[in-house]
C-alpha cells in the first residue's frame, strides 16, 4: 500500500508540475496588430506633447511619420486595445501593439522591456499618472524607456502620459480613489496640499530638463495649478529656475530633439518661466508668486525651446492675494 501510495504522489506531483497553473503568469497584456516580424527601420527622435482630450490625428500622424513604417508601441496601465486600429489607419505601419502594464509585477516582466525595446514610436496613454509613476519607477520599464530616449526613438503621450514626461512630474499620488482632479484654486490655497505632489523625472528626454507639463489646460483652467507646482519646485531648492508647459484638450506641441516646437490642433500652448523662491509657499497658507514670465503659441505657430521664445508677446503672471484669496493677476509686457 505504502509503494502504491508513494506512486501515487509522485504522479500527482509530475502532474502538477505540467499543470498549467504551475506557469509564470504573466500581469502584462498584449494586443498586436500588422505583422509578427520585427521592423527594419530608422527612426527619428522627437516628442509630441498632447493635451489631452479627443485624440489629436495631427499628432499620431508626426510620430509615425519618424517611427519609418516601424513598429508602434502603446503603453497603459488600463483599457483595451482600441489605438490599435485607430493608429493603423492613419499610418502605414509594420505593427501596432498595446501592452497594459497594470501593477508594478508586470513592469518587471523581461517580455515589457523588450517590446519597448523594440518600438520605433512609442505613446504612453492617458488615464492616471501616479500609475506611471509607482509602477515604472526603479524598473526595467523605467530603463528601457530611458534608453528609447537616448536612442533616438520618437515618443508622445498624451493627458496623464504627457505628465510624465518633463523633468518634473505632477504624479498625483497623493490623490485618494474618491477624489476629484485637482484645482487651481485647491493649489493656490494651499500649495502644500495633499494632493500637490511632485515626483521626479522617468524618461530622461534632454530638452524637457527642468521642465514641467500640464494638460487639459483651458477646459480644466489649470494655470493656477501649474504656477502652484512650478512655485513648488523653486520653494524645494532642487531648481533655480523652472519652466511650465500648458497644453490645451485637442491640441499638441511637437519637438525636435533641438527645441523647435511647433503647435498642432484646435488651440494653444501656454509657457511659463519662474526663478527664484516664491514669495510665499507655506503648507496651509496662500499662494503667493510674482515675475513669472508667460507667451503661448495658437496651432501652426512655432516655439524654441531652448531660448522659450515665441511669435508672441510676453506677459507677466502673479499670484496676489485678493479679499483674503490668492487671484491670479495677467498683464502684458
Amino acid at each position: 500500500m505504502r509503494t502504491i501510495a508513494a506512486a501515487l504522489l509522485v504522479a500527482l506531483a509530475a502532474w502538477h508540475a505540467m499543470s498549467p497553473q504551475s506557469a509564470p503568469v504573466s500581469h502584462a497584456s498584449y494586443y498586436r496588430i500588422g505583422s509578427a516580424a520585427d521592423a527594419l527601420s530608422h527612426p527619428r527622435a522627437g516628442y509630441a506633447l498632447m493635451g489631452g482630450g479627443p485624440d489629436l490625428d495631427e499628432a499620431f500622424r508626426w510620430l509615425c511619420e519618424r517611427a519609418d513604417r516601424g513598429d508602434f508601441v502603446v503603453l497603459r496601465a488600463s483599457g483595451d486595445d482600441s489605438y490599435n486600429s485607430y493608429v493603423k489607419n492613419l499610418c502605414p505601419l509594420n505593427s501596432v501593439t498595446t501592452v497594459v502594464i497594470p501593477d508594478r509585477e508586470a513592469a518587471q516582466e523581461p517580455e515589457v522591456a523588450e517590446t519597448i525595446r523594440l518600438a520605433e514610436a512609442i505613446f504612453i496613454s492617458g488615464g492616471d499618472q501616479s500609475k506611471y509613476t509607482r509602477y515604472w519607477r526603479g524598473t526595467p520599464v523605467e530603463a528601457a524607456l530611458r534608453d528609447a530616449v537616448k536612442r533616438g526613438i520618437p515618443i508622445g503621450g498624451t493627458s496623464a502620459g504627457l505628465a510624465v514626461m518633463g523633468e518634473f512630474i505632477y504624479s498625483a499620488e497623493g490623490d485618494k480613489p474618491d477624489d476629484h482632479d485637482l484645482t487651481s484654486d485647491m493649489a493656490m490655497a494651499d500649495p502644500f496640499y495633499r494632493q500637490v505632489v511632485i515626483s521626479a523625472d522617468l524618461l530622461g528626454i534632454p530638452i524637457l530638463r527642468g521642465t514641467i507639463t500640464d494638460t487639459h489646460f483651458d477646459t480644466r483652467q489649470r494655470q493656477g495649478r501649474l504656477l502652484a507646482f512650478m512655485a513648488r519646485i523653486l520653494e524645494s531648492g532642487k531648481a533655480s529656475k523652472i519652466r511650465g508647459i500648458g497644453v490645451d484638450e485637442k491640441t499638441a506641441l511637437v519637438v525636435e530633439p533641438d527645441g523647435h516646437a511647433l503647435a498642432l490642433g484646435r488651440s494653444r500652448v501656454t509657457f511659463l518661466e519662474a526663478s527664484g523662491k516664491p514669495l510665499a509657499c507655506k503648507p496651509g497658507e496662500p499662494l503667493q508668486i510674482r515675475n513669472v514670465i508667460g507667451q503661448s503659441i495658437s496651432s501652426g505657430e512655432s516655439f524654441d525651446l531652448k531660448s522659450w521664445h515665441g511669435p508672441e508677446k510676453e506677459f507677466s503672471v502673479q499670484i496676489i492675494p485678493h479679499d483674503g484669496k490668492p487671484v491670479i493677476a495677467m498683464t502684458w509686457n
